[in-house]
């Protein structure tokens, strides 16, 4: 018996450009912009104290009180493997809702900035490309252009995969 690998499947099908229109928070990581879809979004809050929890992967940064529940918080930067840097004034913490099999978590993600909620139509959003063999990229819904750039539009649900959710759900649960 042979091990099976997880990741997504290169069947499965990219919701239509349709499915995938709508209002998206752009943040920036970097010189590059991502977006969320803003139904995800609980709120944008300032950088702030948080407390760290012992052998949890790199990019988990901790956990917050935020109004009495206890959530995780991730860095985005870290998680997307891009170089670290200082936190400035303009460093946020976003707090978005994610699935985790039949319950819901709530998570913070540290980026950069906010730039703007952008209403994208079908036109504005084209499939993620093909990046090769072994490049597996199921936490990107597309990319939408806008202006002559181009703005990497993330799932929320996918960014953390299921093992890494299972970890951040106990500390909740």
């Amino acid at each position: 018996m042979q091990p099976t690998a997880l990741v997504a499947s290169p069947n499965k099908a990219m919701p239509a450009s349709e499915e995938r229109a709508g209002k998206y928070l752009i943040f920036r990581l970097g010189s590059e912009e991502f977006g969320v879809r803003v139904m995800k979004v609980r709120e944008i809050m300032g950088i702030q104290d948080v407390t760290p929890v012992p052998h949890t992967p790199h990019f988990v940064k901790g956990v917050i009180n935020l109004r009495g529940k206890v959530i995780p918080v991730i860095d985005l930067r870290l998680k997307f493997d891009l170089v670290p840097e200082d936190y400035t004034s303009r460093t946020c913490i976003i707090v978005v809702r994610t699935e985790f099999g039949e319950d819901e978590l709530m998570m913070g993600t540290i980026v950069d900035e906010v730039a703007e909620v952008l209403n994208l139509v079908p036109a504005d959003i084209e499939d993620t490309p093909d990046f090769g063999p072994g490049v597996e990229t199921p936490y990107l819904l597309g990319m939408a252009k806008v202006k002559d750039k181009v703005k990497i539009l993330l799932d929320i649900d996918q960014v953390l995969n299921n093992n890494e959710l299972q970890g951040l759900g106990s500390l909740m649960l």
